[in-house]
Formats: structure tokens, sequence, C-alpha cells
């Protein structure tokens, strides 16, 4: 018997070829993210869904895991706004999160990655001195 092709999951969507769908799945995402409703949030991903926060030698995967995460060691995100940016072409957030002297902080520039109606895995990377000004997003946010 020769090899078998092993299936690959259908490519993520690139921020040009979103479909509305799409969109409104990142939308969901974003206001859900935003709320700190994390039932919601973990609605919008696939179950076999991964996280991972370079530089930290961290990785997640399923969202009952990521969903308890958020509500315990990451809840410092609780609080944050997200801007919409685009990344390598696809679609990406830069994530603040609220500062002990008001407004909000940079955290994270967050890279979903999203096929077939669901969210499939998150990187956040975390360099956000080197990476914000790259994606023209602001090094703080006042107070909304």
């Amino acid at each position: 018997m020769g090899p078998t092709a092993t299936p690959h999951p259908p490519a993520p969507a690139s921020a040009s070829t979103l479909d509305d769908e799409h969109r409104e799945l990142l939308d969901r995402y974003v206001r859900a993210f935003e709320a700190y409703d994390m039932d919601g949030l973990a609605a919008l991903l696939r179950e076999d869904v991964t996280l991972n926060m370079p530089p930290f030698a961290m990785w997640l995967q399923g969202r009952e895991e990521i969903r308890a995460w958020m509500l315990g060691p990451g809840h410092g995100c609780r609080g944050s706004r997200l801007l919409p940016v685009t990344a390598n072409g696809g679609p990406a957030f830069g994530q603040y999160r609220p500062s002990p002297d008001g407004g909000h902080e940079p955290w994270a520039l967050i890279v979903p990655e999203v096929s077939e109606g669901r969210i499939t895995g998150f990187t956040n990377f975390l360099d956000t001195d080197v990476l914000f000004p790259l994606f023209g997003l602001p090094p703080r946010l006042a107070a909304a």
C-alpha cells in the first residue's frame, strides 16, 4: 500500500477574502471579548481551538480550557478594548487592557484563525512596543 493522504483543514480566511459570515463572527468575538462574556466567546470557538502567547511557553487547546483560563489566570483581560488591524493579510486586533491609572494600555496583538464559521485558533503576540507602532496602533487608549 502506498502512503495515504492526510486531510488538511481549509486555509484560514484573509482580511480581503472575509465574507459577511466571517466578518459577523469576528464582530461577535469583539463584542463578547470586550463584554468579557466568556460563554458567548466560547460559543464562537471550534471545539479544538488553540491559543498561544509568544514569548510565553503557553499553549492551550479546547474551548473549555481557554474559557477556564480566561476566567482564571487570564482575568486581567476583563475590561479590555480591541482595535481591528490587518496582519499578514488577515484580521487581527490590538488588545488594550485596563490601566491602573485609567485608560487602557497595550497588551497583545491578537491574530485569530477563522475557518468554516468558527474561530480555530489565536496567537497573541505580546511584543507591543515593537508591534503596535508597525500596525499604526496608538500607544495608549483614553478612558471611554
